[in-house]
C-alpha cells in the first residue's frame, strides 16, 4: 500500500483555525462520528465511485462491479454510509438506488476549511 503524498502548505499562517471557529462539544461528537464512518477504505472507495458518476445514483450491483468487493460487503458499507447520512437510499420497485448527499460533504468541507 502506497502512502499518499502530503501537499505542502503555501502559507503557514493559513494553519491557525478550522472552519468557522471552535466546534461545540455536540458538533465535535457529530463530526467525529462522520469522519469515523469515512475512515474505512472500502467506504471511501465506494464514495469515490459514486462521485465519478455525478454523485449517483447507483445500485448495489453497479457499485459491486466497479469496486471489486462482494455484494454483501458493499451492502454493509452502503448501510453504514446511509445510517451516517452521507448517502440517500431510495427504492424503485425491487431496485435500491444509492446517491451521495452533497450538502453533508459541503458541511464537512467547511469544518476542515483552513482559515
Amino acid at each position: 500500500m502506497t502512502v499518499p503524498q502530503m501537499l505542502p502548505l503555501t502559507n503557514l499562517s493559513e494553519c491557525c483555525s478550522l472552519g468557522s471557529g471552535p466546534l461545540s462539544p455536540d458538533e465535535s461528537i457529530r463530526y467525529a462520528s462522520l469522519f469515523k464512518v469515512l475512515a474505512e477504505p472500502a467506504r471511501l472507495q465506494i464514495l469515490s465511485q459514486l462521485a465519478t458518476k455525478g454523485c449517483g445514483p447507483a445500485t448495489v450491483n453497479d457499485i459491486t462491479e466497479s469496486v471489486g468487493l462482494s455484494q454483501p460487503t458493499v451492502s454493509h458499507h452502503l448501510r453504514k454510509l446511509t445510517e451516517a447520512g452521507l448517502l440517500e437510499r431510495s427504492q424503485q420497485g425491487r431496485t435500491v438506488i444509492h446517491s451521495i448527499r452533497p450538502e453533508l460533504f459541503a458541511e464537512l468541507r467547511t469544518v476542515l476549511q483552513m482559515d
